[in-house]
């Protein structure tokens, strides 16, 4: 049977709904914009990781109608994830087949590679930070600003029903953004333009514009091009950095006494004082140079990776700071002359 459809005005926003429905049901979930805190994009990260490994792989299994792209794409951290504790694994896996020399040798070259497989993903992600954040403390655009998506689901049983949560960035696609999220809401008690506000005014735009959102767009586009390029080149030098770093032979101080037993603290704390020493004495090493190379490539390369993959992430930062849609401050005095002539066709 079909129930009656009634429309209630809530909020100038007209909500369909039937008249069995309860009245607790009235008010629809929306997209909801988050802090760009630590914490909550920890929690997202660790939501989604969660379930990338359970929730969305049994779904798709099962073949619900209700699985979709955004857990598609979720899902491509387990390969990864998967993949890069194989590769460790690998390297270090045969050891136990050499002679007791050999064993050790190999042992410190495996212990190399996989420091070196887990330094590339933390250095690309953690290298990412060294673009937004500038980009943000200098033009008010937070390119990562995260929001809340509510789907909500199709019925695949009799008893279903609910919503389910996306987490996506507001910058996520430069010709779908979502503008909607960044005005204010009636219960901010704040103007509607007040975030394009604070952006027109680090961008030297001016204060109290009539339209400001409408002056900023451009800009925020802009940035979020032009951002997204220096991440993605100066991200893969900083990752190739990391490798570099887990080859120095000042690791091999932490691998004799590295441990992952949390539960002795005394040897654990003790490892991690001397993992952050032999970081602290890798990437010295890295920098100055093998004193023994027999060439100038090979003394002088690590320098020469740090300091490319720091200057690609200065020229990123410097091109996405050079704001080129900002809009022209010539008025219409300054274009019409009154004191000549005119003709109106």
């Amino acid at each position: 049977m079909i129930s009656p459809i009634t429309n209630i005005s809530v909020k100038n926003n007209i909500v369909f709904k039937s008249k069995n429905e309860d009245d607790s049901a009235e008010l629809k979930k929306e997209d909801e914009l988050l802090d760009c805190g630590v914490v909550t994009k920890s929690r997202i990260a660790m939501d989604k990781l969660t379930k990338a490994f359970t929730i969305y792989p049994a779904k798709g299994l099962a073949g619900s109608k209700n699985s979709n792209f955004y857990e598609f794409l979720t899902m491509g951290t387990v390969p990864y994830l998967i993949g890069s504790g194989m590769l460790m694994a690998i390297f270090n896996s045969a050891n136990s087949s050499f002679l007791p020399f050999d064993t050790k040798s190999a042992a410190k070259l495996g212990n190399k590679m996989a420091l070196g497989v887990l330094f590339y993903g933390v250095f690309k992600e953690v290298s990412k930070l060294f673009i937004t954040y500038p980009v943000k403390w200098k033009t008010g655009v937070d390119t990562e600003l995260p929001y809340a998506k509510v789907n909500y689901l199709l019925k695949e049983h009799e008893e279903d029903e609910g919503t389910s949560r996306e987490y996506h960035k507001v910058g996520e696609s430069v010709d779908f953004t979502r503008w909607d999220l960044l005005y204010a809401k009636p219960t901010d008690n704040k103007p509607l333009n007040f975030r394009f506000d604070k952006i027109a005014k680090k961008n030297g735009l001016g204060e109290n514009l009539n339209d400001s959102d409408q002056e900023v767009k451009p800009i925020y586009k802009e940035i979020l091009i032009k951002s997204k390029l220096a991440k993605s080149i100066s991200s893969f030098m900083w990752a190739a950095t990391g490798v570099a770093l887990a080859f120095q032979k000042p690791w091999e101080k932490y691998f004799n006494v590295a441990t992952l037993k949390v539960w002795k603290g005394e040897e654990f704390l003790h490892s991690l004082k001397v993992f952050g020493q032999s970081f602290v004495d890798s990437a010295k090493d890295l920098i100055k140079g093998d004193a023994d190379a027999t060439t100038k490539f090979a003394k002088h390369s690590g320098k020469a990776l740090v300091g490319l993959a720091a200057l690609t992430t200065l020229a990123g930062l410097l091109n996405t700071f050079h704001i080129t849609k900002k809009p022209s401050k010539i008025s219409g005095e300054q274009v019409l002359d009154r004191n000549k002539e005119s003709v109106v066709g």
